[in-house]
């Protein structure tokens, strides 16, 4: 007799990627940890470059350097410098490279942060299915 409930697969099986190991889905931890590295980088920059002090508008500037520096990034090389560290790169599901568009619309997207928020079964971000790409491991 079978269990109740349906077997989805593992994660990125619908997407036709590996279950484990380099072009499977990145996992959670690892996506966070490349988010908080960016962002602290961001800061610093801001902090740098455009304020005297630590002070409401410091967030504000960040938030415009992270939206630059993911665009420009992603849109080129596939990766921000947090995520090389950790090992992950965004592709497009259709060309495996991510076009300087699509990379404009997904970071947009994540500044909005509001999509980022919102995963399906696979673990993707609304970020990247309105954007078509997913972030994969290297």
């Amino acid at each position: 007799m079978e269990e109740a409930g349906a077997d989805f697969g593992y994660r990125g099986e619908q997407l036709g990627l590996p279950e484990q190991g380099p072009g499977s889905i990145a996992r959670p931890g690892r996506r966070i940890g490349a988010l908080a590295v960016d962002w602290g980088l961001c800061l610093l920059i801001a902090y740098g470059l455009f304020t005297d002090g630590y002070d409401a508008r410091t967030g504000n500037w960040a938030l415009l350097v992270f939206l630059v520096l993911s665009v420009l990034t992603v849109g080129t090389l596939g990766f921000t410098p947090g995520k090389r560290l950790f090992g992950l790169r965004v592709v497009a599901l259709d060309t495996g490279t991510v076009q300087p568009l699509r990379g404009l619309l997904r970071s947009v997207l994540l500044c909005l942060a509001i999509p980022a928020l919102v995963w399906d079964r696979d673990g993707r971000g609304l970020h990247d299915r309105l954007a078509r790409t997913v972030e994969v491991r290297v």
